[in-house]
């Protein structure tokens, strides 16, 4: 089983990485709820924004592509 804190900061990431505004209000408002400090919440939210960027960068490649 997975410990809940590691479940929250996978849930801050998933939220930053889909661009979803209030989910990361949400998730971070109960990551520090739950006593997570902030260097591992800006961690989450780093590995979001290479999430994001990721993706991001995928779908200018096929937008290019599809001209």
């Amino acid at each position: 089983m997975m410990d809940e804190k590691i479940k929250e900061l996978i849930a801050l990431g998933a939220s930053m990485a889909c661009n979803c505004h209030p989910c990361v209000k949400f998730h971070t408002d109960k990551a520090r709820k739950m006593g997570i400090d902030n260097a591992k919440i800006k961690m989450a939210y780093d590995i979001g924004q290479m999430v994001r960027k990721g993706a991001a960068g995928q779908m200018d490649e096929l937008l290019n592509d599809l001209l």
